[in-house]
């Protein structure tokens, strides 16, 4: 299991936020952390600290008046670290290459194939035709109803008809590099990752899986280890030090920062 650290943006700042509360309407989120660092700050530390795979991510909608505010600063952290970070958030065919350009390793995509509550499989084939299949990462994160796993999109607000299940990895793993998935209901709230959502992804034996959501102790970390049977990577934002928790950020590069185990 390898760290992949994050640089979560919102309202044009670096932010930890509960995910579930993020709404459109007048941009708001509960926040459980905000920066006085710049995105390209967190970049260049990450650089420093030997991380990468780490992601990007732009929490405001593209039509936000702090959407651009956003994206600049992602470019910054981009550039801070060329080849190191992925990046998502109102990514689309039309505007990739310019992430790209600036330095992102891989784009990272939900809502743009996801549409009207459904996989759409022109955008999702607009995306490999202007990124290519090695560049792009699928964001597949999901909400529990009615006992199972679906994916949401548009900031985590919205339901598709997809179920995340070993069905849905198989299919969509040969339209991608790797997969994002965000336990949304337990994101930023640092009470304990989806135990259920850990073992069905630790039974994947595709391409890479990163899981984020919930780790507040070592426990936690060990637990989606285990689950997870050493096979996933795992994001911490809101537990870490660095982000105002108590989980000892230096402790954590020198446990799971190192090449995949």
């Amino acid at each position: 299991m390898r760290f992949r650290p994050c640089i979560d943006i919102h309202n044009g700042k670096v932010k930890q936020i509960v995910g579930g509360s993020l709404r459109d309407n007048q941009d708001t989120a509960r926040e459980n952390f905000v920066s006085s660092q710049d995105a390209a700050w967190y970049a260049e530390k990450y650089r420093r600290d030997g991380l990468k795979g780490g992601h990007v991510i732009l929490l405001n909608h593209s039509g936000s008046p702090y959407f651009h505010a956003d994206r600049e600063q992602a470019l910054g952290a981009l550039r801070a670290c060329p080849g190191d970070l992925q990046v998502g958030g109102g990514i689309n065919d039309e505007n990739a290459a310019d992430y790209l350009d600036a330095g992102a390793s891989h784009v990272i995509v939900t809502s743009f194939v996801f549409r009207d509550g459904k996989l759409n499989r022109e955008n999702l084939n607009r995306m490999l035709q202007a990124v290519g299949k090695e560049r792009l990462v699928l964001d597949l994160s999901c909400r529990r109803r009615d006992g199972s796993y679906y994916i949401v999109t548009d900031r985590w607000q919205k339901f598709t008809d997809m179920e995340l299940n070993g069905e849905c990895l198989e299919a969509l793993s040969s339209c991608c590099s790797e997969f994002l998935i965000h336990a949304v209901d337990a994101e930023g709230k640092t009470a304990g990752i989806e135990e259920d959502l850990a073992a069905l992804l630790g039974e994947w034996q595709g391409i890479p899986v990163t899981y984020a959501g919930g780790v507040g102790t070592w426990e936690d970390l060990a637990l989606l280890e285990r689950l997870g049977r050493g096979k996933i990577d795992v994001t911490v934002g809101s537990a870490l030090d660095l982000f105002g928790g108590t989980l000892s950020y230096a402790k954590l590069v020198q446990k799971y920062g190192a090449a995949r185990k």
